[in-house]
């Protein structure tokens, strides 16, 4: 089961339509899958408030710190709770604290503020209501760790020569399928004949590249085909083979024999 995660919420009292927009925003990363914390459900009157951030902000995977002027105004000045949130964080007092988990979200449109300490933070703008889904969706993506494009993986090199290139590309493939063969040799009983499709069920690779190792191991002469009675490939090792299997470590010379 995945890891739900925990977001904490940092914002400014400014007005009551702001923390409704907070708390809006709060419940609609819970509707995500998102563990959103903020104070308006967690504190009641009497309770700890520098107790409710330390806990709060040591446990969460991510600090999301709703930028207003106002906002930036405390951090600065290092007042109220936020000052407070902002002291926690720079000054690590709590060792768990990650500054890579903090997310700068911009709310004041034509102000996108945000606290000095933030400033090399790439933000993500609220400001603009056309703009809003798409920022959410980059948002919860990123608690998630679901980008919606992946870093693909490095291809060959073009200028590489064509032997070089199948050498590299084969040698990983021809150990596994020649190490397949060796061990159903060395438990066989019928002269070391094994048919191909008893072979491929061994490997967990692709059927079109096992086929041309097949073809790379035979012409290298490390196995012999035949064709079964059914009517299907078989091969078995040769001499070469048997050698080839010494030098590269496929055998195990302390087999038991009881």
């Amino acid at each position: 089961m995945n890891k739900i995660p925990r977001v904490f919420i940092s914002y400014s009292h400014d007005s009551l339509s702001h923390k409704k927009w907070v708390l809006e925003f709060a419940t609609r990363l819970r509707n995500n899958g998102i563990d959103a914390i903020i104070d308006q459900w967690e504190l009641k009157a009497g309770d700890d408030i520098p107790h409710f951030m330390e806990t709060n902000l040591e446990q969460a995977d991510y600090v999301l710190m709703v930028c207003t002027p106002n906002y930036v105004q405390k951090a600065n000045a290092g007042t109220g709770g936020v000052g407070y949130e902002k002291m926690i964080i720079t000054s690590g007092l709590l060792s768990s604290i990650d500054q890579n988990k903090v997310i700068p979200i911009v709310r004041e449109k034509g102000n996108p503020l945000v606290p000095t300490f933030l400033k090399s933070k790439l933000y993500l703008d609220f400001s603009i209501p056309n703009n809003y889904e798409f920022n959410f969706d980059e948002l919860i993506r990123t608690v998630h760790q679901a980008p919606v494009f992946k870093k693909p993986e490095v291809g060959n090199n073009p200028f590489v020569e064509q032997s070089e290139f199948r050498e590299v590309r084969n040698n990983s493939g021809l150990l596994e399928v020649m190490g397949a063969i060796v061990r159903r040799y060395e438990s066989h009983f019928s002269y070391g004949w094994e048919s191909q499709e008893a072979l491929f069920k061994m490997l967990n690779i692709s059927r079109i590249y096992f086929e041309s190792i097949i073809k790379e191991a035979r012409e290298d002469k490390l196995i012999e085909a035949a064709i079964s009675t059914e009517g299907k490939p078989i091969y078995r090792l040769t001499e070469d083979g048997k050698n080839y299997a010494i030098e590269n470590g496929l055998i195990n010379y302390n087999k038991d024999k009881s």
